[in-house]
């Protein structure tokens, strides 16, 4: 009888603690759970060109798949790991906010820099299909065979917050400027500065500015000097503004679309090569879900040698859920370095 109490004790405690220990693993589940957000998104289309003396091209396009995981390690301190799928691992990083509020917050990896209005905006959020400026595109890595092709994003430490009630933004980086995935060709840093003042919701002015020493890794038609392993001057700036008629309400995406104006002209310097060029682009909500959207976007990459090109912009957007759109548009190219050319795109947004 004794021997059976005992049993029956043994079972009872091993019961408990199964039971305990299944709780702590549903805790921790439920706080890891509580800690990491998954977000992603992917554009898909279709592209017709139509250049002069050519024959036209048409084809089928998967641009971006893009999956990233946030990690909320405590409530200041913050890590972010992000891939595209049609193309290589594009940023991670951590932020730790080192004040109570917004006012300095520092983030070290791999992430998109802060120079111009565009770069450091998201491909859900721009309104072209060909997403950004011909001088953004460039200065950033999207286009530039000097620095090769790094998607707006390099390796470094960056210092960041709002200040004076959240009228002045400001965001210091210092950077390697050799782009993605890839070590620094120099001892040199790449130092950004950006500085936005929102006097209100639906205005603001923003000026930023790069300086630094490239290291190339390819040659450029426009930049004949430079050579491969050449290292090279490399600055930026840009001065630009953005109006809306009415603040942006993610969660009433149809309601809520406010009509907007943003215009950026930048201004650069590779080696003894001047480059200059601007964009003015504006989304204007027709009515439920669908907008009417302009551009007109001019980039000259050798000032000496009038190496420039124009291009304009019209087309239509529908957005069918939260920052889920179908999108229709129409470029017509001027170029003096290519022949002129006419481009249809379309595509479709989904994201979560």
């Amino acid at each position: 009888m004794k021997a059976i109490r005992i049993i029956c004790l043994m079972m009872l405690f091993s019961l408990t603690a199964s039971a305990q220990k299944e709780q702590k693993e549903i805790d921790w589940m439920k706080e890891l759970s509580s800690r990491i957000t998954l977000n992603g998104y992917a554009q898909a289309g279709y592209a017709y060109t139509d250049q002069e003396g050519a024959n036209p091209k048409s084809s089928y396009n998967l641009k971006r798949t893009l999956l990233w995981a946030k990690a909320r390690i405590t409530d200041r301190w913050f890590f972010l790991f992000m891939h595209d799928f049609n193309s290589v691992v594009q940023e991670f990083y951590t932020d730790y906010r080192v004040t109570k509020g917004k006012e300095l917050t520092v983030r070290f990896g791999q992430f998109k820099n802060s120079f111009s209005m565009e770069n450091p905006l998201s491909p859900v959020q721009l309104e072209l299909v060909d997403v950004c400026s011909q001088a953004v595109t460039c200065y950033a890595g999207c286009y530039d065979p000097l620095f090769g092709l790094h998607y707006g994003r390099d390796l470094g430490l960056e210092l960041y917050g709002d200040l004076f009630n959240g009228h002045l933004h400001y965001e210091l980086g210092i950077m390697n400027g050799q782009g993605i995935n890839r070590k620094d060709g120099n001892d040199d840093k790449d130092v950004i500065l950006k500085l936005e003042y929102k006097p209100s919701d639906q205005l603001r002015f923003v000026v930023s500015g790069q300086k630094g020493r490239g290291h190339a890794v390819g040659t450029a038609a426009w930049n004949p000097d430079i050579q491969v392993g050449d290292d090279y001057r490399r600055d930026r700036y840009s001065v630009g503004a953005e109006v809306k008629s009415a603040p942006y309400s993610p969660s009433k995406y149809k309601e809520a679309r406010p009509m907007k104006v943003r215009a950026e002209w930048l201004g650069g310097k590779d080696g003894e090569v001047g480059s200059m060029g601007g964009y003015i682009t504006s989304t204007i909500p027709l009515t439920d879900g669908l907008d009417a959207v302009a551009s007109v976007d001019y980039f000259d990459r050798n000032t000496e040698m009038k190496y420039h090109q124009t291009q304009a912009t019209g087309g239509l957007q529908y957005w069918f859920y939260k920052n889920c759109r179908l999108q229709l548009q129409y470029t017509r190219t001027w170029s003096n370095y290519q022949k002129d050319y006419n481009w249809l795109q379309g595509q479709v947004q989904v994201a979560f």
